[in-house]
């Protein structure tokens, strides 16, 4: 009984596969194309994992469609998600409709992460760079690549863990014989596979990194995400929160279907409009006052005006903080304290220029002071507002994004028109009736 002869690297593969990889790393990609071709499934499934993910989606690509649905029914999870993502959208979506069903569902099982964590926002680095390989063999793999490598590239051991990192240009000057370990430097700062966006916005902020790399529970290098995809998405994220704060849907877009708008939209409208009579029975129970000094009616919006600019303020910066992981809800007091000394500075500045405005169109030093006290005290009520509501809807488990704006105006139009009325009611005597 004869045995068919060996590929070079299947003895490598099964005695020594860090030894393997370098040697996959070293050789010319038609003949490690042609190893691959006549290797077996189990093997093949090595090989793939021992190159860079360019390499190994482009050879999996080119397998005929019942080997290459045998591969990646073997493939671990890792390698399966590594292979698949380096694939464009075209080319995976081609390969996942020749799959099987049963297959096709274990795939887009392994490919479904959520939109916001590291794996959904992480790319493959195209190079696989193995500490024990020279820093020649590497040099020459980053040439060959025709994908844009970062700055910083990340070094694995012989078992796929994350074992340093070296600077692209410093590769470039050192010594082509050495290992490239020999002149790798430590890694300082890595993100877990599930890592939220906000935490992952934060470690960049914090330490000024271009890259960060991702790794799984077992300490596995799995890609990197680079700051500008990353601050793409967190704008991205920042646009939808701006509909949400509005009560517009965050998957509506400007083409949308009126119908699809309508559904979204109708719901925080018709709230919305139970807030606005809220704030109209305020005006109500000062209807005599309004009736005496007509000036009050031609100053209010004024009040509440202001009051909403200190209050959106507030809110942006507080929303800002607990998305980027700045403060907890439990910094509450602190907050509410620093916008509450912000809004009272603000509204004593904004106080002074509106009450000489209204002095010099009514004559009248009353009706200055009401407008005055009333919008110190309405910029400051509004201040602590908009940094309670997303902490309180946060306190609750609620998007902190969702609607803030709608409940906001609401708290400032009610709080600015009763500081307004309910102080010109206090001063009436102080008004000239008109």
């Amino acid at each position: 009984m004869s045995v068919a002869p060996l590929n070079p690297i299947d003895q490598l593969l099964a005695d020594a596969p860090g030894v393997a990889g370098a040697v996959l790393t070293s050789e010319d990609r038609e003949r490690v194309a042609t190893w691959f071709e006549d290797a077996t499934t189990a093997r093949a499934v090595k090989i793939l994992g021992l190159l860079d993910a360019r390499t190994s989606a482009s050879m999996l690509l080119a397998a005929p469609p019942e080997r290459r649905a045998a591969i990646i029914a073997m493939m671990e999870p890792r390698d399966m998600f590594r292979c698949m993502r380096a694939l464009d959208a075209e080319d995976q979506e081609h390969l996942m409709d020749e799959l099987p069903d049963g297959l096709k569902r274990e795939v887009k099982r392994v490919l479904s992460v959520p939109d916001d964590c590291a794996l959904s926002l992480m790319e493959v680095q195209a190079v696989r760079i193995v500490r024990n390989v020279a820093v020649g063999e590497i040099i020459r793999n980053v040439r060959d690549t025709e994908a844009r490598l970062p700055r910083t590239l990340y070094v694995i051991d012989e078992d796929d863990r994350l074992a340093g990192t070296v600077d692209l240009q410093l590769l470039l000057a050192a010594p082509q014989d050495v290992p490239v370990g020999q002149v790798m430097r430590p890694v300082r700062w890595q993100i877990g596979e599930m890592s939220s966006r906000e935490d992952i916005a934060a470690m960049i902020g914090q330490y000024n990194q271009n890259s960060l790399p991702v790794v799984d529970v077992d300490g596995a290098f799995l890609g990197v995400i680079r700051s500008e995809n990353l601050f793409d998405a967190v704008e991205d994220e920042a646009l939808k929160d701006m509909q949400t704060m509005v009560g517009a849907g965050k998957d509506e877009r400007a083409l949308s279907t009126a119908w699809f708008s309508v559904q979204k939209r109708h719901a925080w409208l018709q709230i919305n409009l139970l807030t606005a009579f809220l704030a109209a029975s305020v005006v109500g129970l000062f209807e005599g006052t309004i009736a005496k000094f007509t000036a009050l009616a031609v100053l209010m919006p004024i009040v509440a005006g202001q009051s909403g600019n200190s209050g959106s303020q507030a809110l942006a910066v507080t929303l800002r903080g607990l998305a980027l992981r700045e403060l907890g809800i439990n910094a509450w007091y602190r907050v509410l304290r620093k916008e509450a000394g912000a809004g009272f500075v603000n509204g004593v500045g904004v106080a002074v220029i509106t009450s000489l405005g209204v002095f010099v169109w009514s004559r009248s030093l009353g009706l200055a002071l009401v407008i005055g006290l009333a919008m110190v005290l309405s910029m400051t009520i509004a201040g602590m507002a908009g940094a309670l509501v997303p902490i309180t809807m946060v306190r609750f488990g609620q998007d902190p994004a969702t609607s803030s704006t709608i409940i906001l105006t609401t708290i400032t139009d009610v709080t600015g028109f009763f500081s307004f009325l309910g102080i010109a009611t206090l001063l009436s005597f102080l008004l000239t009736p008109g």
